[in-house]
């Protein structure tokens, strides 16, 4: 398992449309990832489990992935986070 810590930039956190991007962009990696904002712990490949975590701009989250794919999902997904998602 990789871990990596992000700070989210998107100016309205990861609402509707940006959680959707993200849910899109993990459900297509073959690795277990996790989403961590303090106590919380979701996985992004649902988008009501992105929106659940209630992650807003300027939050720093922790993100986990392990599988064999997992150096490959995790430069993806810290990716399209530091790009803004969509946004």
């Amino acid at each position: 398992m990789i871990k990596n810590e992000v700070t989210i930039k998107n100016a309205t956190g990861l609402h509707l449309r940006p959680a959707g991007v993200l849910a899109k962009i993990a459900s297509g990696c073959k690795s277990d990832i996790i989403l961590v904002k303090g106590d919380k712990r979701v996985n992004p490949k649902s988008v009501l489990n992105v929106m659940s975590a209630q992650i807003n701009k300027g939050d720093n989250i922790t993100i986990e992935v392990s599988g064999d794919t997992e150096v490959e999902d995790m430069k993806k997904i810290v990716d399209a986070i530091e790009s803004g998602l969509g946004e």
